[in-house]
């Protein structure tokens, strides 16, 4: 069960990061830090950037309140997650203003990962236990890294980031409030889940601001935290269900970029939503289209949690696949190859 502070605080958070965000967004116009559109973005106009500033000067604290500093028992990783993640909130917002090289963006990416993983609990076996501990942690820091990522890399059309925040936060809401996953997970996902709404009523197309990279990437590292947990508590079909779509879209756009030569690093327009968008669908409708996925991917993983692991991952595999070739088969129909 949630905490009776639950609702009012889900309430709280959601109308924090609007406030916050319509103030920050005068803030970013007379300042003229925008965005600004070129061949290879999915809009046509001068666009404010950096909302992800007001999401995390909301979502940061209100984590800390609301949980205690306790996740599983144990204070010290999600106090690690959260001190790392506004350290790349910074970055990122730096890297908003003045584009920062890549290599030390991810060197500190790699920093972050690498001491949450070090103070989690000896048992919490991401693999289940398949793997010795430090294979284990390797594996599990190399599939979070990309998880950060690839969460940067997907937030190009209106709406999709916030969309997929609040299915994965829901997601593990309903596991914790169903009593499939611990209960711990409920509050931080409550919180972002909230938070990403609240940014949607700014976000939603036509948008009126980006989130940006000081959003994205501290927004995936602290879900990707989460997804962790989850796995190491025994769950793991259910975190790698959750987030499936937007992996599978992320992964296989990399993998078909990098056989043609590209550099996987510069900005693009290749992933499967961002080509049915280019098609003629509307940044609203593939966003749409991307809730109502993760609605039952959230189904999935609550089938996997309750004791159908390979049912719900097959279910949710075919579910994936099914969306990512109706995206392609309508970009084919209009002549987006790539």
């Amino acid at each position: 069960m949630m905490p009776a502070y639950a609702l009012p605080l889900f309430a709280a958070v959601a109308a924090a990061v609007v406030l916050a965000t319509g103030v920050l967004l005068g803030w970013l116009r007379r300042r003229q830090i925008l965005d600004r559109p070129n061949e290879r973005s999915s809009h046509t106009r001068p666009t404010p950037r950096g909302g992800g500033l007001a999401v995390m000067a909301v979502v940061l604290p209100a984590w800390a309140v609301a949980t205690g500093w306790t996740l599983a028992g144990d204070a010290l990783p999600e106090a690690t997650a959260l001190a790392f993640a506004a350290v790349l909130a910074v970055l990122s917002w730096l890297d908003d203003l003045l584009t920062l090289p890549a290599l030390p963006r991810f060197l500190v990416q790699g920093v972050a990962v690498t001491a949450v993983l070090l103070v989690l609990p000896r048992e919490a076996l991401v693999f289940q236990g398949v793997l010795p501990l430090p294979l284990d942690r390797l594996l599990a820091g190399l599939c979070w890294l990309w998880f950060v990522n690839l969460y940067n890399f997907m937030d190009g059309i209106d709406g999709i980031t916030g969309v997929q925040t609040a299915s994965l936060g829901g997601g593990l809401v309903l596991l914790a409030a169903a009593g499939l996953a611990p209960a711990a997970l409920g509050m931080p996902g409550l919180v972002v889940t909230a938070a990403a709404l609240g940014f949607l009523f700014w976000n939603w197309h036509p948008a009126r601001l980006f989130m940006g990279d000081v959003g994205s990437v501290p927004l995936g590292f602290l879900l990707g935290f989460l997804l962790i947990v989850l796995a190491g508590s025994g769950h793991l079909a259910a975190a790698l269900i959750l987030p499936l779509y937007y992996v599978v879209d992320a992964s296989v756009t990399l993998i078909r970029r990098l056989l043609r030569g590209e550099k996987p690093w510069q900005a693009h327009r290749s992933h499967f939503y961002q080509r049915a968008v280019r098609a003629g669908l509307s940044h609203a409708r593939v966003s749409g289209a991307v809730a109502v996925v993760n609605a039952g991917l959230i189904g999935c993983a609550l089938a996997a949690a309750a004791g159908a692991p390979w049912a719900g991952l097959a279910a949710a595999a075919v579910l994936v696949a099914g969306f990512c070739a109706l995206l392609a088969r309508r970009a084919r129909a209009a002549g987006v190859l790539r």
